[in-house]
């Protein structure tokens, strides 16, 4: 999977976990139908928004972007659907082409950062692992604090 694929497909899935949640909401807080969907949309818009950070992240890196690039993509996540365009004009702007820079073979690592990057590169699954055991501790970590706006 190349970078552009990765990033679209977590951008969108982020947007439709966004949909889920705003549903859920929706049918809670307008309609006063139910709030049955508000909990596991929430944890799974949690979960993807997590997913969502560290891709980005890692694209980032991979393609070089400037700080404002990444700080907008970073942002991106915290707007309803905002993922979506945001990968859109990325991608006009060439952001997402190539492959990985850091693959084996490639660019050498120049900083702590890259060589994250290089190490994930070169052992996928392990760090595949790490990264998801990772994201769930923080998951986890969150759900015991509770969603936004809970009182304690």
């Amino acid at each position: 999977m190349n970078p552009r694929t990765l990033f679209r497909t977590v951008a969108v899935a982020e947007a439709v976990t966004w949909a889920f949640l705003l549903l859920g909401m929706l049918l809670k807080y307008v309609t006063r139908t139910t709030e049955a969907l508000v909990p596991p949309a929430g944890a799974v818009h949690g979960f993807v928004f997590l997913c969502f950070v560290v891709t980005t992240i890692f694209i980032w890196i991979n393609q070089r972007w400037p700080v404002v690039t990444g700080l907008l993509g970073l942002a991106s996540a915290i707007i309803p659907f905002a993922t979506v365009p945001f990968e859109r004009w990325i991608e006009r702007r060439g952001r997402l082409g190539g492959g990985w820079r850091l693959a084996p073979g490639a660019d050498a690592p120049r900083n702590p950062a890259e060589q994250v990057q290089a190490w994930v590169l070169r052992s996928p699954l392990v760090a595949l692992f790490v990264a998801i055991v990772g994201i769930s501790v923080v998951f986890t970590v969150l759900l015991l604090v509770g969603p936004p706006g809970s009182s304690s």
